[in-house]
């Protein structure tokens, strides 16, 4: 089986969406070529929106450069795209980035939650380098034709996948609905061809099972691997379905979670949240946005965040709302740091920019840029990588501290429930030998 929590190196950043923005400015500029247009394109939207996180911006330096750049000559986009580059570089920002067309077609597809292809999960094999199967997903064409976890490709329309990057061999499957790719699947020691038609294939972000406790209790655990534009609606579908069942709390889990969008996590967190502040976003010209609960919380049952290093940007909104408006717990270790928001810009050729055009505020009113969340328990994972199939079970040590600590909570409320200040019963809480609030009835 693939092992998991190893350090990932993808982020998705808290962005907003929006079109070709080209102002007055840009029309009335005479360029010698399209390659300077994308250039003064990106130039603009730096000027005009990008909010300075470090205090280095100087509007003055950055008129400066765009003359430097816009004097000289570029033969091709290739120029043109690492002169961005280099441009952007003096921002000291790394959330402020340039993509090409293909990277940029690539986080929109990311952020959308489809893509068109087969339905397969690939990695290379460590030992031999090969191109692997982890699994097909449910209800594709790479599912219904029978294709199964561990089986290899060896070519993708006979080009052969030996040193291939990942990256590579997802270009070559994934392509226009309806047409066909072939794929040479090695099974047991055998090799056979596969043909598939490429669909629409919908990205899930959210996860999630029943788990009894020791005491026959039953836990909703509820994964998200990123926020992004079907997470809402996916975690809105697993609650409902989980709130019919006979569940006494949850347990959320954002470990590894790069984050996403900026609205998957305000809708995801008002679904835990009934009233209160989620989230506050301040531009840099002061201007402040507050995102509230809009009294729709679909349960109020006890509730556990895990978090972890990895837990960034769009994870840390949905788990400061949490913490701050007091309706859970943080289990795991501090969060990554990340609270700037990004707007995700098209340029005029297709290519993007993700600027940084505002940072965020947990309720309570905190700026956790660089400097993460810390759980209210913190527990170090596993010193041996655990099993996919672990994740979210006691094996797993952040789970285990976070279904304990969930009991806790749901005694408490259990307690504080039975309590009738009408009748003799007298609530007592005092402090065991841990220093941990014990609740009874009397």
């Amino acid at each position: 089986m693939k092992k998991i929590f190893q350090k990932q190196f993808v982020f998705l950043l808290a962005a907003t969406f929006s079109g070709i923005l080209i102002s007055d400015y840009t029309k009335a500029t005479i360029l010698d070529n399209n390659y300077k247009e994308v250039i003064d394109h990106v130039w603009q939207i730096v000027y005009r929106d990008f909010l300075d996180s470090n205090g280095k911006f100087q509007r003055s330096n950055w008129i400066s450069i765009r003359k430097d750049f816009l004097s000289k000559k570029y033969t091709d986009s290739d120029e043109a795209y690492e002169a961005i580059r280099n441009m952007l570089s003096n921002l000291d920002d790394p959330y402020t980035r340039f993509l090409d067309p293909k990277e940029f077609n690539k986080m929109i597809i990311e952020t959308s939650g489809e893509l068109t292809g087969v339905g397969i999960q690939i990695s290379i094999e460590k030992e031999s380098n090969d191109l692997l199967i982890i699994s097909p997903i449910e209800g594709t064409p790479a599912y219904e034709a029978g294709i199964k976890s561990g089986d290899k490709i060896l070519s993708i329309d006979d080009i052969s996948t030996k040193g291939m990057k990942i990256e590579d061999a997802v270009k070559l499957i994934t392509g226009k609905r309806g047409t066909k790719v072939k794929l040479e699947i090695l099974r047991n020691g055998n090799s056979f061809y596969q043909s598939l038609f490429r669909e629409r294939i919908e990205i899930k972000s959210v996860s999630s099972k029943i788990n009894e406790t020791t005491n026959g209790l039953l836990i909703g655990y509820v994964r998200i691997k990123q926020f992004n534009a079907n997470a809402s609606r996916e975690m809105r579908d697993t609650l409902k379905e989980l709130e019919t069942k006979n569940i006494s709390g949850y347990i959320l889990d954002l470990r590894f979670n790069p984050g996403g969008l900026l609205e998957s996590s305000i809708e995801i967190s008002r679904q835990f949240i009934d009233k209160g502040i989620i989230v506050s976003t301040l531009t840099k010209d002061g201007l402040k946005e507050i995102k509230k609960g809009n009294g729709r919380a679909l349960t109020k049952k006890p509730l556990i965040v895990l978090v972890n290093e990895s837990s960034a940007s769009a994870s840390e909104i949905v788990s400061g709302a949490i913490r701050d408006n007091n309706r859970g717990k943080l289990v795991g270790i501090k969060t990554y740091g990340k609270g700037l928001v990004q707007s995700m810009r098209t340029l005029v050729d297709g290519s993007g920019l993700t600027v940084t055009v505002a940072k965020y505020l947990t309720p309570n009113g905190t700026d956790i840029n660089k400097a993460g969340i810390t759980p209210d328990i913190v527990v170090k994972m596993n010193s041996n990588p655990i099993l996919q199939r672990e994740i979210g079970t006691r094996k797993d040590k952040q789970y285990r501290a976070g279904e304990k600590e969930l009991l806790k909570i749901i005694k408490r409320t259990k307690l504080l429930s039975q309590f009738d200040p009408n009748s003799a019963n007298v609530l007592a809480v005092f402090k065991n030998n841990d220093n941990n609030f014990v609740y009874s009835l009397n």
